[in-house]
Order: C-alpha cells, then sequence, then structure tokens
C-alpha cells in the first residue's frame, strides 16, 4: 500500500481523536456549569457538593492532559511524515478560512 494513503487513514484517526478529546472536554466543562447551577438554584452551600465538584475539576485535568499528549503526538506525527518524505500536509490548514477579517492588517 502506498505511504500516502496509509499516512491519510493515520492522519484521519488523528484528527477524529483530537475532536473525540476535545468534545470530552467541552462536555465536562459543561457537566461542571451545571453542577454549579444546580447548587445556586438550590440555594445550597458552597460546601455541599464540593467533593464532587473536585472530581470533575479532577476529570477536566485528566483530559486536559490527554489533549496535551495528543497535540505531542501531532508534533511527533508530522516530524515521522517529513521522515517518510511525504510533503503535503496531513491534516487540515492552521488559519480557518471561514475566520472573518479581525481588523489586523497582515504584514507582508
Amino acid at each position: 500500500m502506498e505511504k500516502v494513503f496509509v499516512a491519510k487513514r493515520v492522519a484521519n484517526k488523528l484528527v477524529s481523536t483530537e475532536a473525540a478529546v476535545d468534545a470530552a472536554i467541552v462536555e465536562v466543562g459543561e457537566m461542571m456549569a451545571e453542577l454549579l447551577q444546580a447548587r445556586k438554584d438550590l440555594n445550597l452551600s458552597a460546601t455541599f457538593g464540593h467533593d464532587v465538584s473536585v472530581k470533575v475539576a479532577d476529570a477536566m485535568q485528566a483530559l486536559i492532559a490527554a489533549r496535551t499528549a495528543m497535540v505531542d503526538a501531532h508534533a511527533q506525527l508530522d516530524e515521522s511524515r517529513l521522515r517518510l518524505g511525504l510533503r503535503t500536509r496531513m491534516v487540515g490548514d492552521i488559519k480557518p478560512e471561514d475566520a472573518g477579517p479581525t481588523g489586523l492588517r497582515e504584514a507582508i
């Protein structure tokens, strides 16, 4: 099988894995917000459910560590791509195309 097709398959899996980790981080963040809002809505003390908030924060920290590991893996895979002699990028643009004007001018 050609290197480029194998590399593309790995790149696709990398992107989907990164997206899954990001989605999990969002979910945990929303969970924390929901816990805090529920405590407020029920007019409960800040100490009520604090141990649960700590566990959710621990989960967030673990997911951030997982994201860091995936970013590191991404960089290493990019180096591997170069060692394999693949010149094309395996994943999307660095800057999203639909990012509208920022009010800043690009330096030439």
